[in-house]
């Protein structure tokens, strides 16, 4: 398996972690009758990340936000490895992919100003790069 297929594994093992670390807390706070809902707006009043605690709530953002950029990550990696082009390059970016990916949970559930930003750049670039390696 290349650099690039394992670090996409061991990152949607972090989405796992993600959830978890966001499932748990939201349970404890809203209750299951409330989470194992269908949530219809009727019903709960409020959207349920407005009902969470703030840490809570940014985990859930953070999970999502992990979902948004494992797409272009995925991307970046299928293509690379589907085309042959594996190389120490792409696989160091997938690692500091991984890497940023995994600061940014205690950066946003913490509030990190700017350094969640900041973090968020750190695993986008790489991606990007990988992406545009996979054309030269």
């Amino acid at each position: 398996m290349t650099t690039e297929l394992t670090v996409l594994t061991l990152a949607g093992l972090l989405q796992v972690i993600q959830f978890a670390l966001m499932a748990i807390p939201a349970n404890i706070e809203l209750g299951v009758g409330k989470t194992m809902s269908p949530r219809d707006p009727a019903r709960l009043g409020t959207p349920l990340e407005e009902q969470m605690s703030l840490r809570t709530g940014r985990l859930k953002r953070a999970m999502s936000n992990h979902f948004e950029g494992l797409i272009l990550f995925t991307i970046a990696c299928t293509v690379i490895t589907i085309s042959g082009q594996s190389t120490a390059y792409t696989g160091t970016l997938a690692i500091i992919y991984l890497i940023a990916r995994i600061a940014y949970i205690p950066a946003y559930a913490f509030g990190w100003t700017p350094w969640r930003s900041l973090i968020w750049f750190a695993g986008f670039v790489p991606t990007t790069l990988m992406l545009i390696a996979a054309l030269v």
